[in-house]
Formats: structure tokens, sequence, C-alpha cells
């Protein structure tokens, strides 16, 4: 029994080994077929890719930001593939890899932004959304362009889902985005330094927030500064209005874009 298991382990390690040789190699086309190689673990052996998750990720990682535009957009859209089969077995390396998609938005390539954009959709479908409200909450401050605004659409999203489970962790990691947002967005929605307008995603995640916490949200707001109720309350106002053109109820659990979108809870 003893050998069998030895036997296996030098098997693993031969596999991780042939797999770190490919994702490394100096050839792109190598590299993509490291990243099939890896895309054929998940789907033939993903206990394999959920154990070594750590490992793996460290050269899979360089990937998904390869300066050949052809690996990067391969890496981007074989992660959406493996997130169904690993789900869970992606939790130790989540954090870095949503650091390293949501550097991909602000890609001005449109194959690289859009498969970045079906990661996160995927990541929703099928990663738990508490954690995943909290790695995003926490990208806000260091991202900037399409990357912030995208992050902060989802993050409305899950909110919607989040809070009915564990309301004050939602408020813990949700309300420090919100107050960042009213105290630094100045004229008609921009935040110096930052580039672009984000006063549209950012009045969804205020009226999402609102929707679930109600007076209590109005309270907080209350005791901030005047510069920061003042946002709110147009935030509010812009968010209302804009439902009242298309003629629609505000509905915050389907903000998300990606079809069939159903977010993943438990």
């Amino acid at each position: 029994m003893m050998r069998r298991s030895s036997l296996r382990s030098l098997e693993v390690m031969e596999q991780l080994k042939e797999l770190n040789k490919l994702l490394m190699a100096k050839e792109f086309q190598i590299r993509m077929q490291g990243i099939t190689l890896l895309t054929e673990h998940c789907k033939n052996n993903p206990q394999l890719v959920s154990s070594n998750i750590i490992q793996i990720f460290d050269a899979f990682a360089l990937r998904l930001q390869d300066s050949n535009k052809k690996v990067n957009q391969y890496a981007l859209e074989s992660v959406a593939s493996m997130i169904p089969i690993l789900k869970d077995g992606l939790n130790p390396v989540l954090v870095s890899m949503v650091t390293v998609v949501t550097d991909n938005l602000n890609s001005k390539n449109s194959g690289i932004y859009n498969a970045a954009v079906k990661v996160l959709d995927t990541m929703i479908l099928h990663l738990d959304n508490l954690l995943l409200l909290q790695t995003f909450a926490s990208r806000v401050r260091f991202i900037s362009g399409r990357a912030l605004q995208d992050i902060t659409d989802r993050l409305s999203v899950l909110v919607a889902v989040a809070y009915p489970r564990k309301p004050q962790v939602t408020e813990r990691h949700v309300l420090p985005v919100l107050w960042y947002f009213l105290s630094n967005m100045i004229g008609n929605g921009v935040l110096p330094g930052k580039s672009g307008n984000v006063r549209t995603v950012v009045s969804k995640l205020a009226k999402s927030l609102h929707e679930q916490m109600g007076a209590k949200l109005e309270e907080y707001v209350s005791s901030q500064s005047q510069h920061m109720s003042k946002n709110f309350r147009d935030l509010l106002d812009m968010e209302l209005h804009i439902h009242a053109i298309l003629g629609v109820s505000p509905n915050f659990s389907c903000l998300c874009t990606c079809p069939g979108f159903a977010p993943f809870t438990r």
C-alpha cells in the first residue's frame, strides 16, 4: 500500500512538473499547450488541480497577463471553463485570480476584455457570492477605468444576493466602498485620477444597498459629511429617474447582464 501511494505521489509530481514546464516555456505555442493541458486535467482529474491549486496558479497566473495576446485571451477563456468544474477548489487563489482578471478589464484588446468579463460572470454563477463580494469590494480602491465600472456594477448584484444571508458581513465590506465613492466623487460622477464617469454604476450600488437596508442606510449616510449626503441623495434620485423613463420597477437581483444569470448561493 505504501509503495502504491509513493508511486502515485511521484506520478503527481511528474504531472505538475510537466505542466509547469509548459506554462513557463519561452515559445508562446508551448505555453498555450500548457493551458490546454491544465484544462484537460480539470476535466479528467479535478482533484489533482484542486489539491495543488496554489502551486499551479503561481505559473498559470503569469499566462493570465501574458505579453502575447493570444496566450492571454486563451488563458482567460480557459479559466471560464475551469470555474464550473473546480468551484470551491479555487478559493485559496480567488483573491489572486480576481486581481489578475480585473487588470484585464482595462485591456484595449476586445477579445481579452470580453474574456475577462465572462470570467467575472462565470464566477458569480458558480462560486460563493459572499466570498466574491468581499473580494470584489477589496479591489475597488486599486482599479480604474472600465475595471472599476465592471466590478462596481457586479458588486451591486452581489449585494442583493449576499445581504439576506449575511447582512453584517455585507455592510462591513460594501459600506466602505460606498463611502469611498460618495466622498471622492466630484461634478457629475467623476473620480479624480480614476478616469471615466462612475455615476451610473455607483447609483446602482447605492440603490441596491438601499433596497436591502432601507432607513438604516439613510441613518448611516446622515452621519457622514454634507458632501457625501448630497451625493447619496443625487444618486438615488438618478436611479429613480432612470426607472421612471424606462417604465420599469427597480430590481437589483437582476442587474447582471450575463444570459441565464442565477447567482450561486448556499
